[in-house]
């Protein structure tokens, strides 16, 4: 998503766009916990370290412990008036080398990582080598046992449409307070791409 990169003449808080890739293995998730090391957690102490302002980043989605992203989007305030160029610059000195700052942006002020998301693409890995080059062992589920690529593929086509995933969602007391309580209106998705590839040992479903 494009959005202007003006400041706000007004001088209040200024609504932040972040695009960033991290290395889920060190990390318990993105949601913050007690005691333990998430990426929310991280950018969060960056932010305050370098601007002196804690706020809480909201993620377009959260990933499990473990679970790695190309293009997670963060929304957030500040007060601070810092350049885009600079705060993306300090963030990816003061981070972990484990996440990394693709881009950084002032978006428009209802822009919402999370409410404003359009759409999502997930990726499952299988190695299918008799043995897993510790390269890759962070990022693929090694599994050699026998298994039908092309039935595997016709089961993924049943997965696209229009779908109803209530009974897969947790309760979102935010969205039942912007939705006067009807969760089902916000568990409907559509499902565009379903589908299995194969390159050489490593399998790949990806699902959008």
């Amino acid at each position: 998503m494009k959005v202007s990169t003006q400041a706000n003449e007004s001088g209040s808080a200024r609504n932040w766009k972040l695009v960033l890739a991290y290395d889920g293995s060190p990390f318990c998730g993105w949601q913050v916990q007690p005691n333990q090391p998430t990426i929310q957690g991280e950018l969060s102490d960056a932010l305050e370290r370098i601007t002196g302002e804690r706020v809480l980043p909201q993620g377009s989605g959260r990933t499990d412990t473990g679970v790695h992203a190309l293009g997670q989007v963060a929304s957030f305030r500040l007060s601070a008036p810092i350049p885009p160029p600079k705060l993306m610059r300090a963030l990816n000195r003061a981070l972990p080398e484990a996440i990394r700052i693709l881009s950084a942006e002032i978006a428009p002020a209802a822009f919402h990582a999370r409410h404003s998301a359009v759409g999502k693409t997930y990726e499952y890995r299988i190695y299918r080598g008799e043995i897993c080059p510790p390269t890759l062992a962070r990022y693929v589920y090694a599994l050699n046992w026998p298994l039908d690529l092309e039935a595997m593929r016709q089961a993924a086509r049943h997965l696209l449409g229009e779908h109803d995933f209530t009974s897969f969602a947790a309760t979102d007391p935010e969205l039942s307070a912007r939705e006067g309580g009807q969760f089902e209106q916000g568990r409907i998705r559509t499902i565009h791409e379903s589908l299995w590839a194969s390159e050489g040992d490593q399998w790949t479903y990806r699902v959008s």
